[in-house]
């Protein structure tokens, strides 16, 4: 109640505090996501940005929503600004934005209808944050597969990782996160703001709902046998723009790998994300290129294991972000294609129509990689490793088929060297350690430059590389054959809240509009 009146009948706030109220929540919100990592800010954002949208008029409310995206992505994802400049930054935020302002009108909507149909406590207190988190979850899972495949980062649950409630990924995936996210701050805003209780009961319900849900223990991992993996970080001229010779990223990564020569006990070594700029089994290669398939059976020779590594691969007209899997003696013996090439950063999907737009800047992007249609795993001498490079770590669908093809461990192999120093590298090895609690594997974080890591089902960080220096990383990890819930359950999940809050709107707007109709 304010001053007597529920607040979603009482005129709301002035359009430019509204707007004022969505620009502070953008920032707000990102503080909760790496570098920083104060995760409780995103729960904060989450609120400001709710009740800056609430009582407003469609319009409004995408006003709102829009100048709430801009201020959140311009922030979050800033480290694209140094790899093509502001423009594509720009442009990719007004796009996501856009998404966010859609998202706002049917939450305001949502804020107008529901609680007139379900008016009782049960309704305002149960419903109607279910119907706001269900729409905010939709407009998540649309942005992340659409257009172009979408842009799946900087879901509010990926700013979770190390939370209390980071023991649901592995029950409810990151959509379902982000569902409850957003259901207890919608649930704190009614109980304190509108729903008359006694303040007691206010306490006791939100602490209560919160408990509950933090409390759950993270689904049970058995875990079955060992590997040893050696991860190298070469530190090359990774990057687009970077000056280099042919050959140089290749040099990088062996040089790093020589001090790994006669190790005994590893089981597979990993390279990166186009470890070599040389293709190995090019079939038109020039005789002083067979340097690179020289060194790969090398490196598996004298460590006397499987060479995991990446390199770019160009069969017929098509060109391939490729994973090979390279036996000494034998060559490569499996490969895996990046299935989630990122759009207007490695390619440039309807090339001819945006590049009428800035052929300078389109035209930057050299090469437009094609999405690969392989599976996600190698069989690596009986260990099954669920192959995925960059950008398909955000994927949920690529990540859940490489575990329902029997991955026991995931190898993620990245180069973050076109993102510097920024939060980049560290916010994506943050969405690998939810990927590893939520699919209950290890993941081993392979990076040109850096953030490596090696993360275990558990979230834990076993060990780690400084950014920008060469070296490796050697450690005895579990395997597993675990199925979790949410590898099973996650998109389901996501559909079915999703769904949820669609339909309370729906339901409540047509109760609304026909309840209007019989009063006239």
């Amino acid at each position: 109640m304010v001053n007597g009146e529920p607040m979603n009948a009482v005129a709301p706030r002035p359009l430019w505090a509204a707007v004022l109220l969505a620009a502070a929540s953008g920032p707000i919100m990102d503080v909760g996501f790496p570098e920083l990592s104060w995760w409780p800010f995103t729960f904060i954002g989450i609120a400001v940005f709710l009740i800056s949208v609430r009582g407003r008029r469609p319009w409004g409310a995408f006003l709102v929503g829009f100048v709430g995206g801009m201020t959140f992505y311009l922030v979050q994802i800033a480290w694209a600004a140094l790899f093509l400049g502001p423009i594509p930054l720009s442009s990719l935020a007004t796009l996501e934005s856009l998404f966010v302002g859609g998202g706002a009108v049917l939450i305001s909507i949502a804020y107008r209808v529901v609680p007139s149909v379900w008016s009782s406590p049960l309704g305002r207190l149960g419903l109607l944050p279910a119907v706001v988190a269900g729409l905010w979850t939709l407009r998540e899972a649309v942005a992340s597969v659409w257009p172009y495949g979408g842009f799946s980062w900087a879901r509010v649950a990926e700013s979770q990782s190390q939370s209390p409630f980071a023991s649901l990924f592995s029950w409810i995936g990151i959509s379902g996160v982000s569902f409850v996210m957003v259901f207890l701050v919608a649930l704190t805003l009614e109980a304190l703001l509108v729903v008359s209780v006694h303040s007691l009961t206010r306490t006791v319900l939100v602490a209560g709902a919160t408990a509950l849900i933090v409390l759950v223990p993270a689904y049970p991992i058995l875990l079955k046998g060992t590997t040893t993996v050696a991860a190298v970080q070469g530190a090359g001229p990774a990057g687009y723009f970077d000056p280099h010779n042919y050959g140089d990223l290749l040099a990088a990564q062996y040089k790093a790998t020589v001090p790994l020569f006669g190790r005994a006990g590893i089981d597979m070594v990993i390279w990166p994300e186009g470890a070599s700029d040389i293709d190995p089994v090019a079939a038109d290669r020039a005789p002083d290129e067979d340097v690179a398939a020289t060194e790969f059976d090398d490196v598996s020779t004298r460590i006397h294991a499987p060479l995991l590594a990446g390199t770019i691969q160009q069969r017929g007209s098509k060109v391939y972000n490729t994973s090979l899997l390279w036996e000494a003696g034998k060559g490569a013996i499996d490969h895996y294609d990046k299935k989630h090439p990122v759009p207007f950063g490695e390619y440039v999907p309807n090339r001819a129509i945006w590049r009428s737009f800035a052929p300078a800047l389109i035209d930057l992007i050299g090469r437009d990689y094609t999405p690969g249609t392989t599976d996600t795993v190698f069989d690596v001498n009986g260990v099954i490793a669920g192959i995925d490079i960059c950008f398909d770590i955000t994927d949920d669908t690529v990540m859940r088929d490489s575990i329902r093809s029997g991955a026991q461990i995931l190898v993620a192999q990245t180069n973050n060297a076109d993102f510097g120093h920024t939060d980049e590298s560290v916010q994506q090895l943050e969405i690998a350690r939810i990927r590893a609690m939520e699919l209950g594997r290890t993941l081993v974080n392979d990076s040109t430059v850096g953030t490596t890591a090696i993360v275990l089902p558990s979230g834990k960080t076993v060990s780690q590389l400084p950014v920008y220096k060469a070296g490796y990383l050697v450690e005895k990890v579990p395997l597993s054959t675990t199925i979790t819930p949410a590898t099973w359950l996650g998109e389901p999940i996501e559909q079915f809240v999703s769904l949820l809050g669609l339909a309370g709107l729906i339901v409540a707007s047509i109760s609304t509009r026909k309840r209007k109709e019989r009063q006239r």
